[in-house]
């Protein structure tokens, strides 16, 4: 299972689960798209908005935890 970490660039969190997109943007980075964001590492793009790294990093895993588990359970 893909894990994600605070070194992590915008564009490989995204080449995981693009709908990870819909959580960075309700956490408030409302400018994913921008090309300057594609670069920035998770923990760049969480301090210029004031997120907490770490809190966004847990929820973040625990989407790609629970998508895995549906999946097993589909199995």
């Amino acid at each position: 299972m893909a894990r994600v970490s605070k070194d992590m660039i915008i564009a490989d969190l995204l080449q995981v689960d693009e709908n990870m997109m819909g959580l960075l943007m309700e956490a408030g980075m409302h400018c994913i798209g921008c090309p300057s964001a594609q670069g920035e590492s998770l923990e760049e793009a969480a301090f210029v908005h004031g997120i907490n790294p770490d809190a966004l990093i847990n929820e973040l895993n625990a989407f790609l935890e629970h998508k895995e588990k549906l999946a097993q359970m589909a199995k």
